[in-house]
Formats: C-alpha cells, sequence, structure tokens
C-alpha cells in the first residue's frame, strides 16, 4: 500500500496548494489590494517555478525525490503560516512564491517517483490514479477555502494551510512512503544539455502534447467566464459551464485508472488534441448554456485524459537519470503557459473580440497536433 499512501500525502498537499490560491486571491481582494497588485501576487505562484523547475529536475536526478519532497512540503507549510503571523498584503507575495515554489519541489519529485513504482507496463494506470486524486483535491482545497473563510476568516485559515501540510512532512520525514530508491548516475563526462531531451521524437511529441494541452487548459479557464457574461449568462449558468469541465477530467480519470493498459497512448493524445480543437471552433457558436456544458465536459474529457498519457511516454521515453529533468522542463512548459497565454490572448480579444481567440486557439490547437504527431515514430 505505499503507492496509495504517496498518492493520498500527495492530494492532501495538493489540495493545500489548490485553497492557498483562492485564499491568497481573496486576502488580497479583501485587503483591497489594485487588479495590479492581485495579478502581481497570483504571477508568483507561476513566476518561480517556470524559472527553476528543470533545475529542480535536475536535482531530484542527482539526489533522489525525498529531500525535494521534504523541502516542498515544509516551503508550502511556511507559505500558510507567514499570513497567519504577519497578515498584511507584502506578505501575500511571500506566501504565493512559498506555496508555489514548495508545490513545484514537491510536485515534479513526486511524478519522476510514480513513474519508478511498479513496472513499465503499469504507468499509465499509475499517472491516472495520480491526476485522479489531483483532480479531487483541486475541487476539495478551494471548496474548503471558501467554505472557511466565510465562517471564521482569512487569516485563521490561513492558519489551517499551514498545519495541513504537517501530515505529508511527518509522512515523507519518517520514510514510511516506500518511496524507491533512484538509481545515482555521478557526474557525467560532457555536460547535460537540454536540448537533447527534444532529440527523440516521441519526446517532442510529448512537448508540443504538453503545450498545446497547458494553453487550451488556461484559455478555457480564462475565457469562457468573458465569453458567458456577453452572452447573458449569470455567474451560476457560467459556474455550471466550468464545472462540467471540472466533472469531466475527474471522470476521464477515473476510466483511466482502470482501462489506461488497454489504451494506445498516442491514439488517446491525438484524439483529445484534435477533440479539443473541435470543441474552441464551436464554443463561440453556442450561446444555450445547456449545449456550452456539453462543450465543456468534452474538452475536459480530452484534456483531462492527456496529462496521464503525457506523464507515462515521458517517463517512457527518457533516457535513464533525467527523468526530473524532463518533468522539470514540462513543469516550464505549463508554467510559462499560465503567466503568458492569458497576456496574449487576452490583447488579441481586446481587439478583436472573444469569438476569434477561441477560434485562433482552436487553430493552434490543430496545426500543433498534425505537426506534433507526424514526427510520432521512435
Amino acid at each position: 500500500m505505499p503507492f496509495y499512501s504517496l498518492i493520498f500525502f500527495s492530494a492532501l498537499l495538493h489540495s493545500v496548494f489548490a485553497g492557498a490560491r483562492v485564499t491568497v486571491s481573496l486576502y488580497a481582494i479583501h485587503l483591497q489590494a489594485s487588479p495590479l497588485e492581485i495579478g502581481a501576487v497570483m504571477a508568483l505562484f507561476g513566476l518561480l517555478p517556470m524559472i527553476f523547475s528543470v533545475s529542480t529536475g535536475r536535482l531530484v536526478d542527482g539526489i533522489g525525490a525525498r529531500t525535494p519532497m521534504l523541502a516542498g512540503a515544509v516551503m508550502v507549510s511556511l507559505g500558510g503560516l507567514v499570513p497567519f503571523v504577519f497578515p498584511s498584503l507584502e506578505m501575500l507575495y511571500a506566501a504565493s512564491a512559498l506555496v508555489g515554489t514548495g508545490f513545484m519541489f514537491y510536485g515534479i519529485s513526486v511524478q519522476n517517483i510514480v513513474g519508478l513504482i511498479g513496472k513499465p507496463e503499469d504507468r499509465n494506470s499509475n499517472f491516472s490514479v495520480l491526476a485522479l486524486s489531483f483532480s479531487a483535491s483541486s475541487f476539495a482545497g478551494p471548496l474548503a477555502s471558501g467554505l472557511a473563510i466565510d465562517a471564521f476568516g482569512h487569516r485563521y485559515w490561513f492558519l489551517v494551510l499551514a498545519v495541513v501540510p504537517l501530515a505529508t512532512i511527518v509522512a515523507v520525514a519518517s520514510n514510511r512512503l516506500g518511496l524507491p530508491q533512484v538509481r545515482r548516475h555521478g557526474r557525467r563526462a560532457a555536460p547535460k544539455r537540454l536540448a537533447d531531451l527534444l532529440r527523440p521524437p516521441r519526446m517532442r511529441v510529448v512537448f508540443i502534447v504538453t503545450a498545446l494541452h497547458a494553453m487550451a487548459w488556461e484559455m478555457f479557464q480564462f475565457v469562457t467566464p468573458i465569453y458567458g457574461v456577453q452572452i447573458g449568462l449569470s455567474a451560476s449558468a457560467i459556474g455550471m459551464v466550468i464545472a462540467s469541465f471540472a466533472a469531466a477530467t475527474f471522470a476521464i480519470r477515473v476510466a483511466l485508472a482502470f482501462f489506461a493498459q488497454k489504451i494506445s497512448a498516442f491514439v488517446l493524445l491525438r484524439a483529445a488534441v484534435f477533440l479539443a480543437a473541435t470543441t474552441f471552433a464551436l464554443f463561440p457558436l453556442v450561446v444555450n448554456v445547456v449545449l456550452l456544458a456539453a462543450l465543456a465536459f468534452a474538452l475536459g474529457v480530452g484534456l483531462g485524459s492527456g496529462q496521464p498519457m503525457v506523464m507515462a511516454l515521458l517517463h517512457d521515453t527518457m533516457p535513464e537519470g533525467r527523468t526530473g529533468e524532463a518533468v522539470g522542463l514540462r513543469t516550464t512548459i505549463i508554467n510559462t503557459g499560465q503567466v503568458a497565454m492569458p497576456i496574449f490572448f487576452g490583447a488579441l480579444g481586446t481587439v478583436l473580440g472573444v469569438a476569434p481567440v477561441y477560434w485562433a486557439v482552436a487553430v493552434i490547437l490543430a496545426a500543433g497536433g498534425k505537426f506534433g504527431f507526424r514526427h510520432r515514430a521512435s
């Protein structure tokens, strides 16, 4: 059962990460921060991970996962403690940096270690279980944060966010998770080049799909509320559309946990990319909330299925001793999309409107998918 213990304590820490994002944002609003200040605070969740993910992956390859996991969990806990002890807008910058960077350390480590558990043919199902647990924690963390803030305020909820990671810290520090030993490779005669990770054709597919999925996921979350307001949907209707997407990511990951070994990863990833392109093309043509929810569900099925398959392919293809570095590069790509895409497509939407944004994303997904899967041969 060590695998499921690892999944549980990882999901517990991820729920704190997801809850902290909501809590920091709401507390910044409560402190009457300007939109620019709120944006700067929230950007720090992803900015430092964008810069340091690759070097973190190399660290994991060099020293193993346990120490980075422990350091990451401690940083997440400190990120909750700082605003409780020093409740101010300035401390929210520190909290965002600590939580975002801490979970980057932990997340890269745990994604690397899950790929080493069991046999190679178990990777699809193992990563599906991890992704499923993160879907659940992504729902539970923000929900608990909203309810708790209404009940006893922001500051004391930060204290809870600081305490919850202690369970993960104890589990990792006591070595009760049964983490597999990572083979140490020592110093290499030649320096490791990041470009080498892109040499295998299959890895180019993995990173292209990662970029496409990150863009599509971020743009759905960013553009859909804007489009909903423009066509006159209520806040609850917009919430239903977004909830439909989240429900689909959960449902598909439940299915993959049981059937992943029977599905070709490349077939699934190809279908996911082109399904996402089709739904983005249709979104601005639909104004009925039920049909929008159906499109969001279809998009969630596509994007929710991709992450476990990508992670399994990454571990299957990477040179021995460099999987952590590859996970770090993937994390960098995701965080770059989270920082850059809303700015770029927000500017496009300001000039041309929301519909061209949906269609631009659809074209990029279709073109990227066609180019990427053309080189799927190993």
